[in-house]
């Protein structure tokens, strides 16, 4: 893989296609570790778990300098609300990137695309980056394509259950019709299922409780890292073709006469 393999978001370029999450770690140091062992250049964090107000407690001051803050919107119930927090956060110092998440559903916590689309529009008028988080369908995702995305996220199965790719057909669908980065958000729980991810051709994944609930996270992360740049690897390699049946590697014919 050559040096040129960046991901480009928002004007930015970057070399880690590693996105990771912050909550659930046992304390912030392990959290910060976690990060740094992964080489993620993105990290995404809940506003609303900012303390603004505390040196020692405000996990910002654990944040590497090397990677780009993206707050969430976690716990919009509306687009207005997913607004309001993106306001809030810029106000506060941290940037303009955002990631879009409206959920109204207590039970699966599946995002409202519907919100979701109307709050990707105003923050992108605004000049906000905005990162949507979405259920995996193409037209929503055209949509979020028309008012000013910088990337899709599509999840991968619902978020913090491990369960992996359960969304795969769908995420390949969005890999192939839409020219924005495809950047595969919650649900992974293994680095086998992250490399899957790549090798479709996903141009990022984000992964969080699969690193914080591990025994070990500080290695965990380092096995997510390996994984994503193994699929991508993969991926730009081409995989050869799936064949129906048996195709033997060496001529079965002119051996013993």
């Amino acid at each position: 893989m050559g040096e040129q393999d960046t991901l480009e978001i928002g004007g930015q370029s970057l070399t880690s296609r590693l996105l990771v999450g912050t909550g659930k770690f046992a304390s912030h140091q392990v959290m910060q570790k976690s990060i740094l062992h992964s080489q993620s250049q993105i990290v995404t964090m809940a506003l609303r778990r900012i303390d603004f107000d505390s040196e020692q407690e405000n996990v910002l001051n654990y944040i590497p300098d090397t990677c780009t803050l993206l707050p969430n919107t976690s716990g919009a119930r509306n687009a207005e609300e997913a607004v309001r927090i993106a306001r809030i956060a810029k106000a506060a110092g941290c940037g303009n990137w955002i990631k879009i998440e409206v959920i109204k559903d207590n039970k699966y916590l599946l995002p409202d695309n519907y919100e979701t689309i109307k709050a990707t529009e105003i923050l992108a008028k605004e000049g906000f980056i905005v990162l949507p988080y979405m259920s995996p369908d193409l037209m929503v995702a055209k949509q979020l394509v028309d008012v000013g995305a910088a990337a899709v996220m599509p999840l991968g199965a619902p978020i913090g259950s491990n369960r992996g790719l359960l969304m795969k057909e769908m995420i390949r669908i969005l890999i192939q019709e839409i020219s924005l980065p495809i950047i595969v958000d919650a649900g992974i729980g293994k680095p086998s299922q992250a490399a899957e991810a790549m090798e479709m051709g996903a141009a990022a994944v984000l992964v969080n409780t699969a690193i914080a609930t591990a025994d070990d996270p500080v290695l965990m992360a380092e096995a997510f890292a390996q994984a994503v740049k193994a699929g991508r690897t993969a991926f730009l390699a081409g995989p050869g073709a799936i064949k129906e049946y048996a195709e033997a590697s060496s001529p079965l014919t002119g051996f013993l006469k």
